[in-house]
């Protein structure tokens, strides 16, 4: 790559405009050129980064926050980013990050249209519900949440909150939010989701399991449950009486070389995990593990099935009451979880 383009890009993060290029020297038809062998991506139009950089960013997160500030580039009327955007700028799970538009919301119109790519909403909010990213101007967490389930339903709401109320924010400020909201279209769909939101849901997964389970008229559902195995305490994604829930991710078996979480032999850590789960299991409880692809299409149906097979299973072996044992360690060592978290 040219290093005039190189360093184009340098100065603007990762992006430039066909303006900063011309400005930098470079002409035109040497862009264009470079857009069709592919040594520059454009990323929107008039918008490019070098291939080497694209590469580099994972499609969940920075591919499409790259879109959101690409389109900041070109915006010129008065907005802030909102919905989708803002939750990526704001490192909130999305159901499905990778393909995210670009929202931005307007105070001078109404309604809704797309435009050039990016879709601009007509709606009213408070200067107290703007907050700065990165130099980006957006909604900030709670409004969000709000505009997330409005605009994508139910699940994609819950996703959202369940991360909002992870990373500290509270119920009550997230109701605030909704109740500014008060009869606006799918406002009932928001209050909905922040009934069920849980803190306790340490991903999107874990949040989708929980839904699983709830939509499978199990419960009550509790989240993070910690139990006593040989090798000190394990925290479990879901507990249903004595049944527990677990959520594998794709990303804990990847390497790390590849942005996964594994450091190490795969089989090994395989073995560890049947290891724990028979640790687990072994104080009194039954165990259903369930990964991405249980949560859509058939598979959803069978994977219910299978939940409630196993949980009944467990319920008559087991019952669904907790020992005086079990309880007071849960709670105890909830108790020093809380204490060292605050």
């Amino acid at each position: 790559m040219e290093s005039r383009v190189v360093a184009a890009v340098a100065r603007t993060g990762g992006l430039t405009t066909t303006a900063d290029l011309v400005r930098a020297g470079i002409e035109p038809r040497f862009i264009a050129r470079l857009v069709r062998t592919g040594r520059l991506v454009a990323v929107r139009r008039g918008v490019y980064t070098t291939d080497e950089l694209w590469t580099a960013w994972d499609e969940h997160r920075a591919r499409p926050m790259a879109r959101v500030r690409a389109a900041e580039l070109c915006i010129a009327v008065a907005h802030v980013s909102s919905h989708d955007s803002a939750a990526l700028a704001h490192e909130l799970p999305l159901l499905r990050p990778q393909e995210s538009a670009v929202h931005i919301s307007r105070l001078d119109m109404r309604g809704t249209r797309v435009q050039n790519g990016v879709e601009h909403h007509g709606a009213r909010f408070a200067p107290d519900e703007v907050t700065v990213v990165d130099g980006l101007r957006v909604l900030d967490i709670p409004r969000t949440v709000a505009d997330l389930a409005r605009e994508h339903g139910y699940l994609a709401g819950l996703v959202a909150a369940d991360g909002a109320m992870q990373r500290g924010v509270s119920r009550a400020q997230l109701q605030e939010a909704a109740a500014r909201m008060e009869g606006w279209p799918f406002s009932r769909t928001v209050k909905q989701v922040l009934d069920n939101a849980d803190p306790g849901a340490e991903s999107v997964g874990e949040t989708l399991a929980r839904d699983l389970a709830d939509e499978s008229g199990l419960g009550p559902i509790e989240t993070q449950f910690p139990v006593r195995t040989p090798r000190g305490v394990a925290w479990v994604d879901l507990r249903i009486g004595r049944h527990l829930v677990e959520f594998d991710g794709r990303v804990k078996y990847r390497s790390v070389e590849e942005g996964g979480l594994r450091d190490g032999d795969l089989e090994r850590m395989l073995w560890d995990e049947r290891r724990r789960q028979d640790e687990i299991c072994r104080g009194g409880f039954g165990m259903t593990r369930l990964v991405y692809a249980d949560f859509w299409g058939d598979r959803r149906d069978d994977a219910r099935i299978r939940l409630v097979r196993e949980q009944a299973a467990s319920t008559a072996r087991y019952g669904t009451e907790l020992s005086p044992e079990m309880q007071e360690f849960a709670d105890r060592v909830r108790g020093r979880r809380h204490r060292v978290v605050g």
